[in-house]
C-alpha cells in the first residue's frame, strides 16, 4: 500500500474505539430567525489567546447550514443532570425552530443571541472565526465573545456510546 493510500476501517469498530475516549457533553445552538440546538460531544478548547474553541459538526446535520448562516453560537457544557436535554438534542425528530426549546429551561445569550441551557456548568458565546474540512464534519473555530455558567455540579460524559456522571473522587496524577 502507498502512503497515499487511505486504510479503510470497519465504521462500527472504528466508533466504539473512538468511544473509548470519555468526553464531556456540550448542547450547541445558535439563534436568530431559525433557531438551533444539538448534542456534540466534539468540543474542545483550542486558544486562550485569542480565545478560541471548536466543535465539529457532520455535513449532513441541520446545524451544519445554521451554524454558517448565523456566522455566531452558543455552547452549553451539560451537568450530570442534563441527561435528558442531551438525549432530547441528540434526537432528530424533535421539532425545528424555536419550537424545540420549549421543552428546555434556557435563557438568551447576551452577545449572540443564541440558546444557553440554564444550570449548566459554563456557557460560551462565539462568533464563527474559521472553518475546516474534517472528512464528513466541518471543524468550526469560534471567537469567545462571552462566557457565564459557573454550577459546581458533577459533569455529564459520554464514554462507550452512554452518558454517565463524572467521578468527582480527586485522584492524584504523578508528574
Amino acid at each position: 500500500m502507498s502512503t497515499r493510500e487511505a486504510p479503510s476501517f470497519d465504521s462500527k469498530a472504528l466508533r466504539r474505539a473512538f468511544g473509548t475516549f470519555a468526553t464531556g457533553v456540550t448542547v450547541v445552538t445558535v439563534g436568530g430567525a431559525a433557531p438551533h440546538g444539538m448534542t456534540a460531544n466534539s468540543f474542545t478548547a483550542v486558544s486562550l489567546d485569542p480565545p478560541l474553541v471548536l466543535v465539529c459538526i457532520e455535513h449532513n446535520a441541520v446545524m451544519h447550514q445554521a451554524l454558517r448562516d448565523a456566522g455566531q453560537f452558543g455552547v452549553s457544557v451539560l451537568a450530570a443532570g442534563h441527561a435528558p436535554v442531551a438525549r432530547y438534542f441528540a434526537d432528530r425528530r424533535r421539532p425545528l425552530g424555536g419550537e424545540q426549546f420549549v421543552p428546555v429551561d434556557w435563557h438568551a445569550g447576551e452577545h449572540t443571541g443564541a440558546p444557553l441551557i440554564t444550570g449548566a456548568l459554563a456557557h460560551f458565546e462565539c462568533a464563527l472565526w474559521r472553518s475546516y474540512d474534517g472528512g464528513d464534519h466541518t471543524i468550526f473555530l469560534g471567537r469567545l465573545l462571552g462566557m457565564g455558567g459557573g454550577t459546581e455540579d458533577d459533569a455529564l460524559l459520554f464514554h462507550r456510546g452512554r452518558l454517565c456522571e463524572a467521578d468527582r473522587k480527586p485522584t492524584e496524577v504523578a508528574a
